[in-house]
């Protein structure tokens, strides 16, 4: 890795983003560190920076607001030192699409959506011309098994699986690479932030957030676009994918597929 590259994490202040943190602090990154607790952010800040002697900058954003948020766009635009986006900030919503307010509903597509989609196209447009660069976005199997869950959360990750696919066929070849990674049930405060007891899950199915992410850091080294740390034997993913790449071709046609042809037509 060249000397001083920094990454950009965001959601770092807890969880999978902090751990994300610690573990690039010592692979050698500086970090620039966003999230909306200044306070958290900067505790996390002092301490990788002792115990790493990496520079370590807080950027408190709230991503929902889109001020806010092209002032991390900015600084992807900006600083040349960055080389790896991890989009990490997420919330769920403390009930489903069909009980939830509306307002949380649109905090929850700003967040776990909007926020994600734009700082992936600020880096792909900083990355992309230099030729070399990392997007990682965080996505969920929830975005494989969408009725296991919150319809809601569950798109707004099969979107972010849907954005790193399409945007490593789009940018990959540019010497960008981009990685989704999609966690199981994880051990992190998302769970208690949308009123759910994490304790009350089956410990078997509950992964602890630093094996997450050693994993997922992992299958960055190895450099799979999709990274499934729960997933034990992965033939059945390779198979979906061949699938779905073979459908392709036969997706789009002139004509309507005969069985949904009726006789008046």
């Amino acid at each position: 890795m060249p000397h001083r590259q920094t990454a950009l994490i965001t959601g770092a202040s807890a969880g999978i983003g902090a751990t994300y943190a610690d573990r690039l602090a010592r692979r050698g990154y500086d970090l620039v560190l966003v999230a909306r607790d200044g306070s958290r952010l900067a505790a996390l800040a002092d301490r990788l920076a002792g115990e790493t002697g990496r520079r370590i900058d807080v950027l408190r954003a709230d991503l929902t607001d889109r001020t806010q948020l092209a002032r991390v766009e900015e600084r992807l635009a900006d600083d040349p030192a960055i080389a790896l986006l991890v989009n990490n900030a997420g919330l769920s919503l403390d009930g489903t699409v069909a009980t939830a307010p509306a307002v949380d509903i649109e905090r929850l597509i700003a967040l776990n959506v909007t926020a994600p989609t734009l700082l992936a196209a600020a880096a792909a447009r900083a990355f992309a011309p230099r030729g070399t660069g990392t997007i990682v976005n965080i996505a969920s199997v929830l975005a494989l098994a969408p009725e296991l869950f919150d319809a809601g959360y569950s798109a707004t990750k099969a979107f972010v699986l849907t954005l790193s696919q399409g945007l490593a066929a789009e940018i990959g070849g540019k010497g960008v690479h981009v990685q989704a990674v999609l966690p199981g049930a994880t051990r992190t405060e998302i769970w208690e932030r949308s009123g759910k007891d994490v304790n009350a899950l089956p410990a078997e199915i509950l992964m602890e957030v630093g094996d997450l992410v050693d994993a997922a850091l992992a299958g960055l080294d190895r450099g799979e676009t999709v990274t499934i740390p729960p997933l034990h034997d992965d033939t059945g993913w390779q198979a979906m994918q061949r699938e779905r790449l073979a459908l392709a071709p036969l997706l789009s046609r002139r004509e309507v597929a005969p069985r949904y042809r009726t006789s008046a037509g």
